[in-house]
């Protein structure tokens, strides 16, 4: 198939590593703002207790699962920008992402009405005891008043890199996360005349900083794709199922991650304050991984919208090349980061259980890089449904893992006395389990191209 003029054009098809590499930068840098504020909101919590911490965790927990099931607001509006600017159809792209913005506030409300009531079961569905639960509770409430400002940045941020327009995004993340590590420490602590509100603090200076966020990305949005087009309630919808297969592929995968915060606290409040931090420290990498991720996708969605699939492979393999060196770089960086991570995240008397499982969470970290940068690459042709099964596997399989862990314990002492694995050690190694199986049909997508492979073949 021969490349449209306008592809030929795009600068990627002269220096491919330099331009991913452009695109990619910013993006990491936006990303791991939200990482690196979390990590400070676990510091100053854990300067308050364990059982604060241990309840920061599973409310952290609860609104990514939340939250993160609506990432079709942005992974969709994203693919659906680049299509219509490799196609040259910048109608299409202003009426991506206007609905997407409707959208975004209208699911906000909703889910924060839906979720008010029940904030007190889920909390102990996690297994938090009443204590626990109580603080978590209290987080929650008011973190739902930020529920519509966090699906508009979503929307907005899919926008604008699906123009490729990775700077943005990313002074609008520094921003709103420094704002928020500021008022961080003065809620928590106090100063001055304001009161020392300690857990519940924290949660009013990310939904302050989350709404200040918004409202920028909203503006920004809107100038990048030249204004705004009417929302009609058929756009509405089409997005809607095209998010389909993203709303599952999310929960299945976020449902796997509460799974496993849950076994860790029923465990006791160590381990789930343990699990706390190295969640924290592997969602930091895993916004490290996602740069790549949407570089590739914003590229493969350009060249796949202009029809030249050619590029689109060449894409793959540039960015699956640089996912296995920063996974590497990545599982190297945890040699000599465990005992600085410990220091900064940890409460005392929780090292042990942080110590167990740090190694195996960080051996994993080149597959976990291939599975992110592969699922970018599959959203840029608009594979959903692929992924959603590829997710159905591994998440089937590492839940099934996990709620027979007392059984398969038993049996590894029995086959392997000399290596004893303690249940908080199994959730990590069943969670390599579930990123290996994503990596592996990832790569199978495309290499050889199983199924229906949209990048499949030749150019």
């Amino acid at each position: 198939m021969a490349a449209p003029e306008g592809a030929e054009r795009h600068e990627f098809v002269d220096a491919p590593h330099t331009t991913f590499l452009k695109l990619a930068f910013p993006v990491l840098l936006s990303l791991i703002a939200e990482p690196l504020t979390g990590l400070a909101d676990t510091a100053f919590v854990a300067r308050l207790g364990a059982r604060p911490l241990a309840a920061l965790g599973v409310a952290v927990t609860l609104l990514s699962s939340l939250f993160w099931v609506f990432n079709f607001l942005g992974i969709g509006t994203q693919t659906a920008v680049a299509q219509a600017l490799g196609r040259r159809d910048s109608w299409a792209a202003r009426r991506a992402g206007s609905t997407a913005a409707a959208a975004a506030l209208l699911l906000g409300v909703v889910v924060a009405g839906l979720a008010w009531p029940w904030l007190a079961e889920l909390t102990r569905f996690m297994g938090a005891d009443d204590a626990m639960a109580d603080d978590a509770v209290s987080y929650l409430r008011i973190r739902f008043v930020g529920a519509p400002a966090v699906l508009l940045l979503l929307s907005a941020f899919g926008a604008l890199r699906g123009l490729q327009d990775m700077r943005t995004p990313l002074r609008i993340a520094v921003t709103l996360n420094a704002l928020n590590v500021v008022l961080d420490y003065l809620l928590i602590f106090g100063g001055g005349p304001v009161p020392a509100l300690g857990l519940i603090g924290a949660a009013w200076a990310t939904v302050a900083s989350q709404w200040f966020g918004a409202l920028w990305a909203l503006a920004a949005a809107r100038a990048g794709l030249g204004g705004v087009a009417p929302v009609r309630l058929r756009g509405l919808q089409n997005l809607l199922v095209v998010g389909r297969d993203l709303v599952a592929r999310t929960a299945l995968l976020l449902f796997f991650l509460l799974l496993a915060t849950r076994a860790a606290t029923q465990l006791g409040a160590t381990e789930g304050a343990a699990q706390q931090a190295v969640r924290q420290v592997w969602m930091l990498a895993a916004f490290l991984l996602d740069a790549l991720a949407a570089s590739a996708q914003s590229l493969v969605g350009y060249f796949a919208g202009a029809g030249d699939r050619t590029q689109a492979r060449r894409v793959a393999g540039v960015a699956t090349g640089w996912a296995v060196l920063a996974g590497c770089t990545l599982t190297l960086a945890a040699a000599w980061s465990e005992n600085a991570v410990a220091r900064l995240l940890l409460p005392g008397g929780v090292h042990a259980a942080f110590a167990a499982v740090w190694w195996v969470a960080a051996a994993a970290q080149p597959l976990n890089a291939v599975a992110f940068v592969t699922d970018g690459i599959h959203w840029g042709t608009g594979d959903y449904r692929y992924l959603r099964n590829a997710m159905l596997l591994a998440t089937g399989l590492g839940g099934t893992l996990l709620a027979i862990a007392p059984q398969a314990l038993a049996f590894l002492r029995l086959t392997l006395p000399g290596i004893p694995i303690e249940p908080f050690v199994w959730i990590w190694i069943v969670t390599d389990v579930w990123i290996a199986i994503r990596a592996l049909a990832g790569l199978l997508r495309l290499w050889p191209g199983i199924g229906r492979a949209p990048l499949a073949g030749g150019g």
